[in-house]
């Protein structure tokens, strides 16, 4: 890089911190600010000596900053925010993360995992399989990773890992983050319509990711699964391409699975036994995302196929994708990320397959734009399809005005129409009491959100240690 300090606005976002921790490794000096600051991020700037500020101002930014990278947040613009209207009238060099990243990846080999869901948990796999294997790959993920000290890290090996966002890069330049990533190799897990605040359509969704695809070298590589729409759009490109999925339609895939606390399987390709590979995380959708990152690291030849299954074995998954809070208790609670359709039924479906018997309590909250949006109404037909109860939080309020928000008393009918048990909840203590008096012991509790449900995130699994501790 050809700077020496660099200063963040809306650093204690997930994507910022994890640019600036990397920047941080390479010697860079760091400064930031943001409204609010919590843990695991406000950790991680604190263990690296990084200074930040609480709150925008124009006083905040160093006069020896050489770079200003700014975040992708609606608060984040000139109009309304002095510090980032100090940062554009300051003649510095303003960036996006992505803007740094792309520099950063320019020589190196790069695998950048995109989709619209199990980006994070793929990502973080790659990483966890490379790391184990003593390979030192550089990484960025978007979300916080069990057994890993950070978020990202720039290492000495050739390889980096990169979760890949079609979201706009800033808030001026519209091209999506992951365009700027130098990608050599991409695992494609999925291509279902998302961001519809940002993508009306799904034609418009699909059209960064054609791109992506598209800009790959012939000596590159594309891992794609069987979902329908990722597979058509990897037809007929320049570079290999390779399948993945649960079953023989695909490439790479799974065979003799057994399911139970610690799930094993056959990896094969084709006709051809690899070796059986093992896991503690739950869902079949956990076993095809790891069938994506073994078919990526062994046909890249990064890694044996011995190397691979020590890696998955040892993985303990993404914070918040299907993670067990109540580890004192007899009631399972799992927070699974609900930011759309897809996520909130594979971990509805996760958690039926490991706990068939158990009544399945589902909390959840429409805070992203694809639940809140009018258009998705529909989705509440049947995403709920298992649960026995549902308890559906008010929706978050920032953005509403930007599209046409549904209110929590539409979500709910519409839920009800569809004859499932749904109640809203508002309240954080008059929802614990409910939750309290209704928590059976064979019970198994869901909380689904991309938010933190007014602090009922910690409050339950707290409450079933509490009522029935193991």
């Amino acid at each position: 890089m050809n700077f020496t300090k660099a200063h963040f606005i809306g650093i204690a976002g997930k994507g910022m911190s994890a640019v600036a921790l990397l920047l941080r490794q390479m010697g860079v000096r760091i400064t930031g600010s943001d409204e609010g600051f919590y843990p695991p991020v406000s950790d991680y700037l604190r263990s690296e000596k990084i200074p930040f500020a609480s709150g925008y101002r124009k006083e905040n930014i160093p006069e020896d900053a050489d770079v200003i990278v700014i975040g992708k947040n609606a608060r984040l613009v000139p109009e309304s925010n002095e510090e980032v209207r100090a940062a554009m009238a300051s003649g510095k060099r303003v960036a996006s993360f992505a803007d740094l990243l792309q520099e950063m990846t320019a020589h190196s080999d790069n695998i950048v995992v995109a989709g619209s869901y199990g980006k994070s948990t793929c990502t973080a796999l790659l990483a966890w399989c490379l790391k184990t294997a003593s390979k030192d790959p550089s990484y960025f993920i978007g979300e916080i990773t069990n057994g890993l000290d950070r978020h990202a890290h720039r290492g000495t090996g050739a390889t980096f890992v990169l979760e890949g966002d079609e979201y706009p890069a800033s808030n001026w330049d519209d091209r999506s983050k992951f365009l700027l990533y130098n990608a050599g190799s991409v695992l494609l897990t999925s291509a279902t319509h998302d961001h519809i605040n940002v993508f009306p359509t799904h034609a418009e969704y699909l059209a960064p990711f054609r791109a992506l695809l598209a800009a790959l070298p012939k000596s590159g590589l594309v891992v794609v699964s069987g979902e329908s729409h990722a597979r058509a759009l990897a037809e007929k490109l320049a570079c290999a391409t390779v399948t993945y999925g649960l079953d023989d339609r695909a490439g790479w895939h799974a065979e003799n699975i057994a399911r139970g606390a610690e799930t094993s399987f056959d990896l094969m390709r084709g006709g051809e036994k690899i070796v059986r590979l093992s896991t503690r995380m739950l869902g079949d959708h956990n076993i095809e995302n790891m069938i994506g990152v073994a078919a990526m690291l062994l046909e890249k030849q990064l890694l044996s196929p011995e190397e691979l299954n020590a890696g998955m074995r040892s993985f303990l998954g993404v914070k918040r994708r299907m993670e067990l809070l109540s580890l004192a208790s007899q009631v399972p609670v799992y927070e699974g990320f609900g930011s759309s359709y897809e996520k909130a039924r594979s971990a509805i479906a996760a958690t039926k397959l490991h706990f068939p018997e158990r009544r399945l309590i589902v909390v959840f909250e429409p805070h992203t734009f694809t639940w809140r949006n009018r258009a998705a109404i529909a989705a509440y037909d049947d995403v709920f399809e298992g649960a026995s109860k549902i308890f559906i939080f008010e929706p978050a309020s920032q953005g509403a005005a930007s599209h046409a928000q549904l209110t929590q008393d539409e979500i709910v009918a519409r839920t009800r129409t569809a004859n499932y048990d749904a109640e809203a909840i508002n309240d954080p203590d008059a929802a614990l009491k409910r939750l309290d008096d209704m928590l059976r012991a064979d019970d198994v509790v869901l909380l689904l959100t991309s938010g933190e449900l007014g602090g009922l995130i910690r409050r339950i699994p707290q409450l079933a240690e509490t009522k029935y501790p193991s």
